[in-house]
């Protein structure tokens, strides 16, 4: 069974509109006004800088040999076991996210990193990602996307990879549906294994594809947070505190990937891609 291609709306209440000159009400402007800005806020770099009082990128000289390696490796591990348990017992209601719940939950995993740094990322980072997806799937549901659909699952997981611009992203309006565009493929294939075999089957190409791509993104603020918890005498209460950054700029990226997608669902890809630009 063939799965739908990764840009199709996710919220199969909204209809799409045909008339593609149709207005927008002014609510739906609104809401995609504010997913622009969570889309756009300061990256993570920034916001551990004005916590640490200094700029991530004087600290890469305190990244040790192999570090890059190790990093990769939790990250790719993480998400995977992430995937296959953050959802597995949500039901389908409709209701506010509760992001706060969340945050406190990986904050008390950042004290572990804050105290014993990048020798605990592979005991700590699987714990923080399955919460941080969790919380993503939360807000996916509060947006009316229907949380056992395999596409919104691996809709979820693409979060991960929005959190990190490169030097191709030439602004974040092009860098938010770049991203999207680059992992389309992936996700489709993705989609396709889950709905024809589910998770079961470890180690699945289609799955492992995607899921190396998304790590190799999500891999730069998880190396930003690592820098920032090996910071002297950080200690596990900046370490909390470096991981509530951590899922929030997570949570500020769901927020509006999940608004947009919505709003898709009502007007159409292109439409809001026109609209976004446009603000």
């Amino acid at each position: 069974m063939a799965a739908p291609p990764a840009h199709q709306p996710l919220a199969p209440r909204h209809r799409a509109r045909q008339n593609g000159g149709m207005d927008w009400i002014n609510e739906d402007r609104v809401a995609l006004r504010r997913a622009k800005s969570l889309l756009e806020s300061p990256g993570l770099a920034v916001r551990i800088a004005n916590t640490v009082g200094a700029p991530i990128e004087k600290l890469f000289k305190a990244l040790p040999e192999g570090a890059g390696n190790a990093i990769h490796a939790a990250t790719t591990k993480s998400l995977d076991g992430a995937l296959r348990v953050a959802t597995s017992l949500m039901d389908e209601e409709r209701r506010p996210a509760v992001d706060r719940l969340h945050s406190v939950a990986v904050a008390a995993t950042g004290a572990v990193g804050g105290a014993f740094g990048l020798a605990a990322l592979a005991a700590e980072l699987p714990v923080s990602t399955a919460i941080m997806l969790r919380s993503i799937a939360d807000i996916a549901r509060s947006e009316g996307h229907p949380i056992k659909s395999r596409l919104v699952q691996l809709s979820c997981l693409e979060v991960f990879a929005l959190g990190a611009p490169t030097g191709a992203d030439d602004a974040a309006e092009v860098g938010y549906f770049a991203v999207r565009a680059a992992l389309a493929r992936a996700v489709s294939e993705a989609a396709e294994h889950l709905a024809v075999r589910g998770l079961a089957a470890e180690s699945a190409p289609a799955l492992v594809r995607l899921i190396s791509k998304i790590a190799s993104r999500f891999g730069i603020p998880v190396t930003e947070k690592v820098l920032a918890q090996s910071v002297p005498l950080i200690g596990a209460a900046g370490g909390a505190m470096i991981n509530v950054l951590f899922i929030r700029h997570f949570q500020d990226l769901a927020r509006g990937h999940f608004i947009v997608l919505r709003l898709e669902g009502t007007y159409g890809p292109d439409a809001v891609k026109s609209a976004y630009a446009a603000l």
